[in-house]
């Protein structure tokens, strides 16, 4: 038998077999996190990280652009006149 498996194949060495292990669904596509991007940026919001977990939860963290996550800022100081 040869020394390698071609992919998807079962191999069968010294009374084992091998099957190779196949892999788990994915749990979200790339379109999903580009679409959930998109409408957050267009939102005005600034994105710190992007978690996705095991289950396939999407999770944006925002942050805010000035630093200061502690302090409000206002859009426009001439909100207030």
């Amino acid at each position: 038998m040869a020394p390698f498996a071609m992919r998807g194949a079962v191999v069968r060495e010294r009374g084992f077999t091998l099957d190779p292990m196949a892999r788990a669904p994915s749990t979200f596509r790339q379109q999903d996190v580009t679409r959930a991007v998109k409408t957050v940026t267009a939102a005005g919001v600034h994105i710190a990280r992007i978690e996705i977990d095991k289950s396939g939860k999407i999770v944006i963290i925002t942050a805010d652009p000035s630093g200061r996550p502690e302090q409000m800022t206002e859009a426009n100081e001439w909100d207030r006149v």
